[in-house]
């Protein structure tokens, strides 16, 4: 039944994962370090990877590379107590060490672990290691001689090749002119480019419509008003203390 005229549909929520493969990811000026550090296992020369980057710069995706290759445990808050307490028997995946609320002293473990060449850890976080809300000492300088790799988004191409990989993941195809469009406009973030994408694709579903650039300005659109709604409740924050 074709719907009526001026119908809107609703869009649905899919719970798409994007693609970790390792033949998709994009290889820039804002990663290739990281991307060599990944390919290089097992010939680390040591024991401790940290990869540092903002949500959606591809710290995952870099991680799923790394178990795919090297078979390593995936630590989690509610095992890595189990995992430390064995002698380092192999490589293993630490995420979001600075977010999750690991147990500092099974992460202190498992980095001496690493220290004495017993396994290969990689990290992967979000703030700098002086950001992270650690009450160790021991634990934070022991991290602080990790080699650090970070991630970026260091041009317009680059940023341009992760929007076509995000609407990739949702098995959309769109013009580059809508891209090349959005990019120009649009906060330089890998953050700020998955919620644009997620924004205008819930925007063609509702219109039952492709991604073209009035659906992209509508996005942008969005996301300035957000961000002005944020200023001014940071001004008014401010006005009150």
């Amino acid at each position: 039944m074709i719907p009526p005229r001026g119908a809107r549909q609703l869009p649905l929520d899919l719970h798409l994962e994007p693609s970790h493969a390792e033949d998709d990811f994009l290889v820039g000026e804002g990663n290739n370090l990281a991307h060599a550090r990944i390919l290089a296992w097992p010939h680390w020369p040591d024991g401790v990877t940290l990869l540092v980057g903002p949500a959606s710069s591809g710290k995952s995706h870099l991680a799923r590379i790394f178990v795919e290759r090297s078979g390593a445990l995936e630590v989690t808050p509610q095992t890595i107590t189990e995992i430390a307490a064995v002698p380092g028997t192999g490589p293993a995946l630490i995420e979001d060490v600075d977010r999750l609320a690991y147990d500092e002293h099974s992460l202190f473990h498992l980095l001496n672990q690493a220290m004495r060449g017993e396994r290969t850890l990689l990290l992967t976080a979000r703030d700098e290691v002086s950001a992270w809300p650690l009450v160790t000492d021991d634990v934070r300088s022991r991290v602080r001689r990790a080699p650090v790799f970070r991630l970026a988004i260091s041009d317009d191409i680059e940023l341009s090749q992760m929007i076509v990989k995000l609407f990739s993941d949702r098995q959309i195809k769109v013009d580059p002119k809508v891209i090349g469009y959005v990019v120009p406009r649009m906060e330089r973030s890998p953050e700020e480019a998955a919620t644009l994408v997620e924004i205008m694709d819930k925007l063609a579903l509702a219109k039952g419509s492709a991604i073209t650039r009035t659906i992209a300005a509508e996005a942008l659109a969005q996301r300035m008003d957000a961000a002005e709604v944020d200023r001014q409740q940071d001004w008014d924050a401010e006005s009150d203390e």
